[in-house]
């Protein structure tokens, strides 16, 4: 049942009136939109009210939700922020337990609420919806709820540095002379503040968020160097997201330069003009007391200089970073083994995930901060592992469901966000990632309620099919094949957008294994089969399969094989088992000459085939295609390329590079759930006699999993009650 709230949506009064701007449309069929005043853009708006507590208590709520974006004090103390970030007809709120936070007699909610503006795949915004909607029940009573008396003003300290990335962020140049000091204590006058207004009209269609909201916490550097001309140096230790901060005191107006990296530059200064398409430059002027830095949208980051006068004092001690990441229970997966270079590929992998997983993955949490439905199948995989937490993978289904039921049932690949964007490749992997949810999780009526999604999913491909059942000129989305353009392997078919006239690889292989998932599905469901699988199977293969070479090629009339019109058809059981062995031995030569997001699909594919050891050859692989040269060029986290070079705009934390989580426990270590949510496991070990020792534990939801490899011999404890399924 949905709440029903008393409170009422506030805004900042300039959008009443204002009708909220669809944004909504096919990719291919581009939209002409009103113009969005400039002036309502990076707009900080800073709201709060005050109610007293005659009575003691034992419990005390806070339910709230802001567009875009809060950040919410109570006395003066940080509750948390969000939402999770959702279109307006499915729009999150939080609930939060603020019983620590209250006091008898006086107390104040305080929340900074954030309207950016522009469309992007970090926000929903550029809507025209802005402001906030809360309520605060102590013992089941309510003592606080947005409405007319709630003061509000614009914070005018944040001006805009420039945008970054693709209309990702706006830089902050804080001014602390502008900045209202202890806005969120009680003590506070609000002096120049006026009354919220009522959007009346307001149409968010709000939804308790069914993940928590993000683990924020403070990081103190590893190192802190400082300039002979002034300033300092610091280094974190690794890559991690959130906001640097920091005290300073100066005569007003004194400017402090902070730069931000993932890298340094061979003169150990940092490089904050990233790789990644992001200049991480901006400025702070103090307001001549003891000022502290607030920053408040956040960065992918491991360095930070501070350049300063020598005149400015500058409070070393307070250098820290404000961590954020969606919480991880760091003990939820343990894992360890006698090799260096494994150990250090499974921590790149795992801090990727652990940084790149917001209130909903993202592709880089740096250049776009976009969730993007390809890269899910990779993360949402490696996640399930590392965290034992299926909420964030539940939801990310969800996320994809309700905006493609809003704009094209093909299914949209990035959501949320007002970004529209749309990929056939990343659309036949929905019904994958929810075969793969109901296997992990068991959760079978979660299974039929996104049943139908999939099913107008395959309908909406149907308008593509030609006689014989393959999909050609599959113009009303992206065809991608793999990414960057220079990891295709010379696909030799023309990927422009719209696509060229003609029937490729790729897409039907993708199409293909939509269509065996949902097949699937239905048999789970028992729901009745209709789908003629073998028809298409015979179809691909008389325009694929190459008689002379036994390869597949990459599209019809094309004699080229690439290792992607290769892997997949072997992954998705289209080559024959008498056919394997011409195909393996390519993928064999070709080894890692594709981007790290097929590289999931070609272990999967290589595994499939029975050729564990070669998986594990290229998990372990110290190439330049390797997770090994990720880790000697210094990562911390995964990276979007093999090489940082390989890339002209590589982002140095994009977590669809975890590949080896997944692979290395299903098909290394041999373990899958053989029933859903774990009741029984499939355990078919192919140690490596190379590897000394390993061991290894993770939570699913019938317990905890533990594995342990020494001297050839092979150790396994399972949860009470779950059962090894023999084959």
């Amino acid at each position: 049942m949905n709440k029903q709230w008393e409170a009422q949506w506030i805004t900042d009064a300039a959008f009443i009136g204002l009708q909220p701007i669809d944004l909504f449309h096919k990719e291919m069929e581009p939209k002409e939109l009103p113009d969005h005043r400039e002036d309502l853009k990076n707009l900080h708006m800073l709201a709060r009210t005050t109610w007293v507590l005659d009575d003691d208590f034992t419990d005390a709520a806070l339910e709230l939700t802001a567009d875009d974006y809060y950040k919410v004090y109570i006395n003066g103390q940080f509750v948390g922020q969000g939402p999770a970030q959702g279109n307006y007809f499915h729009y999150y709120y939080n609930r939060f337990d603020i019983t620590p936070y209250l006091q008898k007699g006086n107390n104040v909610i305080a929340v900074h609420v954030y309207y950016q503006g522009l469309i992007c795949r970090s926000y929903n915004s550029g809507d025209y919806r802005q402001g906030l909607i809360a309520e605060v029940s102590v013992d089941g009573r309510l003592v606080a709820k947005t409405d007319e008396t709630w003061m509000v003003t614009r914070n005018k300290a944040y001006a805009s540095g420039g945008i970054i990335g693709y209309n990702t962020q706006y830089l902050e140049h804080i001014d602390n002379r502008l900045q209202p000091v202890g806005w969120q204590e009680l003590a506070y006058q609000e002096t120049d503040w006026t009354p919220a207004s009522v959007h009346a009209d307001d149409d968010h269609q709000l939804q308790l968020q069914p993940t928590p909201p993000l683990a924020v916490y403070t990081v103190k550097p590893a190192k802190v160097k400082p300039l002979a001309e002034g300033g300092y140096i610091l280094d974190f230790g690794g890559e991690l997201t959130g906001q640097f901060k920091m005290r300073a005191h100066g005569r007003q107006g004194q400017i402090i330069e902070l730069r931000c990296g993932e890298e340094l530059f061979d003169n150990e200064r940092v490089r904050y003009e990233m790789r990644c398409n992001c200049t991480y430059q901006e400025l702070w002027t103090l307001s001549g007391d003891h000022d502290e830095l607030d920053q408040y949208d956040y960065k992918a980051f491991r360095y930070v200089e501070v350049l300063a006068d020598s005149s400015i004092h500058i409070d070393i001690d307070s250098f820290a970073a404000v961590v954020r990441h969606y919480p991880l229970d760091e003990e939820a997966c343990q894992f360890e083994s006698s090799d260096s270079m494994l150990n250090a590929i499974w921590t790149i992998c795992t801090n990727g995930l652990k940084f790149g997983s917001q209130e909903n993955y993202v592709d880089c949490p740096s250049r776009e901060k976009g969730q993007y439905l390809g890269d899910n199948t990779i993360i949402t995989h490696a996640h399930a592992y590392v965290s034992g937490d299926l909420r964030l993978f539940r939801k990310s289904l969800v996320d994809f469901a309700l905006l493609s039921s809003h704009v094209c049932p093909g299914i949209m690949a990035v959501a949320p966000g007002h970004f529209m964007q749309e990929i056939a490749d990343f659309s036949f992997q929905w019904p994958i990632q929810l075969l793969e949810y109901y296997k992990q999780s068991g959760d079978e009526a979660f299974l039929r309620e996104m049943y139908p999604v999939a099913e107008e999913m395959l309908r909406h491909f149907n308008s593509f099919q030609r006689e014989d059942g393959l999909l050609t000129h599959v113009a009303d989305k992206w065809n991608l094949v793999d990414w960057p353009e220079g990891m295709r392997d010379d696909y030799d078919f023309p990927l422009t957008r719209p696509v060229s006239e003609g029937c490729h690889n790729v897409v039907n292989a993708f199409y293909y294994s939509a269509r065996v998932a949902v097949a699937q599905i239905r048999k789970i469901l028992q729901i009745e089969e209709h789908d003629d699988l073998e028809s298409f199977k015979q179809a691909f293969r008389q325009v694929f399969w190459s008689e002379q070479t036994k390869l597949f090629v990459d599209a019809e009339g094309s004699k080229h094989s690439s290792l992607h019109a290769n892997a997949l058809p072997l992954l998705f059981g289209l080559v024959g088992t008498k056919d394997r062995e011409a195909v393996v031995e390519l993928l064999q030569s070709k080894r890692l000459s594709c981007g790290v997001y097929m590289a999931y699909f070609l272990l999967k594919a290589l595994a499939a085939a029975g050729e564990y050891a070669l998986v594990y050859d290229l998990i372990r692989s110290e190439d330049l295609h390797s997770w090994g040269n990720m880790v000697k060029e210094g990562a911390t986290t995964c990276f979007e390329a093999w090489s940082k070079d390989l890339k002209w705009n590589t982002s140095l934390c994009h977590p669809w590079a975890s590949a080896p989580i997944p692979l290395l426990i299903e098909e290394i270590i041999g373990l899958k759930p053989a029933a859903p949510g774990w009741t029984e496991v499939s355990f078919h070990p192919h140690m490596p006699e190379t590897l000394e020792w390993l061991k290894i534990s993770f939570e699913v939801p019938s317990g905890t999993i533990h594995f342990e490899h020494k001297h050839g011999q092979s150790k396994l404890s399972l949860p009470e009650g779950v059962s090894i399924r023999r084959d």
